[in-house]
C-alpha cells in the first residue's frame, strides 16, 4: 500500500512539474502566434513569387 500511494505522488510531481514547464511554454507560443503567423504567410507568398516569375 505505502509503495502504490508513494507511486502515485511522484506521479503526480512529475506530471505537475512538466505541465507547468508546457504551460509556459504554449503562453509563449501563443503571445507571438500571430507575428509568426505573418511571417509564414509571407515566406510562402514571397516563394510563390519567385517560383512564378
Amino acid at each position: 500500500m505505502k509503495k502504490s500511494l508513494t507511486f502515485i505522488i511522484l506521479l503526480f510531481v512529475v506530471l505537475m512539474a512538466s505541465g507547468c514547464e508546457t504551460w509556459q511554454g504554449a503562453k509563449k507560443d501563443t503571445a507571438n502566434g500571430a507575428q509568426w503567423s505573418k511571417d509564414k504567410v509571407n515566406d510562402g507568398a514571397k516563394y510563390i513569387e519567385k517560383k512564378t516569375n
